[in-house]
């Protein structure tokens, strides 16, 4: 049986998610930030006979990543891993930049680096990201040290505080940046997507961004056009690659899309 770890899992997309890849016959590890909430969800989709476990997890911390993989060492190795927590703040400001980060970019960092000893050999790793994300919103300058070839962690993260650093100072928009500290977490985040596929080299584990569009959730709001089976189904496609699938990509609904 396969085995399917997800973040921010208690409610939309990654429950949508969760709901899908248990039906498709994965066991599936659901985590969430909120424990009641979390082991709710996985209680209503055992109650539906499928195989799921509920688990707490805070990405921001990595004493709590670390209790995760520790559970995590009694079960098969980890076929899908999908980093799904994410958060959206209003306003901007140093607290808002730094939170958003820890959470969007660095908790998908932490929790991979974590739990890279329990992947499969074949594994799909899934970057749940944002059209939010795409480096049009930033200086050609930023985008083109983003897009570099040789981009290492080490860049990404001088990048990140150099964007924590402009918002402290009220610079974002004159150092290049959007004024919108979720756009810049999921840039980073695709960044770190690429940089990963090229750390996996000739490796048969993959890693994807992914982009589920618009969607009704409590992030999105009501007036988005897109449903959850519409969002997850993109997430599902990376989350279930076989061999020789792509990796390294940007991808909404399947189709690659511009970093």
């Amino acid at each position: 049986m396969p085995l399917a770890v997800i973040t921010g899992a208690n409610r939309g997309l990654g429950l949508e998610t969760a709901q899908v890849l248990a039906e498709r016959g994965y066991r599936v590890w659901l985590t969430g930030r909120d424990p009641e909430l979390t082991e709710r969800a996985a209680a209503a989709l055992r109650a539906q006979h499928l195989d799921v476990q509920g688990s707490y997890l805070d990405v921001t911390s990595a004493v709590g990543v670390g209790a995760l993989a520790q559970r995590l060492a009694a079960e098969p190795p980890i076929d899908a891993l999908i980093n799904n927590a994410g958060a959206s703040f209003s306003g901007l400001d140093p607290k808002v930049a730094r939170d958003t980060l820890e959470i969007n970019y660095r908790g998908a960092v932490r929790v991979t680096d974590a739990l890279a000893p329990r992947l499969a050999s074949t594994a799909n790793i899934v970057m749940v990201s944002s059209g939010m994300g795409t480096l049009s919103h930033f200086s050609s300058t930023l985008a083109e040290r983003l897009l570099n070839a040789d981009l290492a962690r080490a860049d990404i993260e001088s990048a990140a505080e150099e964007f924590l650093s402009a918002v402290s100072l009220g610079q974002a928009a004159a150092k290049g940046f959007p004024n919108n500290a979720y756009s810049v977490s999921k840039a980073l985040m695709n960044a770190f997507t690429r940089v990963l596929a090229r750390e996996l080299g000739r490796s048969t584990q993959r890693v994807n961004a992914v982009c589920p569009g618009w969607v009704k959730t409590r992030m999105g709001g009501d007036g988005a056009p897109r449903s959850l089976a519409q969002g997850a189904s993109g997430i599902v496609w990376a989350a279930t690659l076989g061999p020789g699938g792509a990796s390294g990509g940007f991808f909404r609904d399947a189709k690659p899309i511009a970093w």
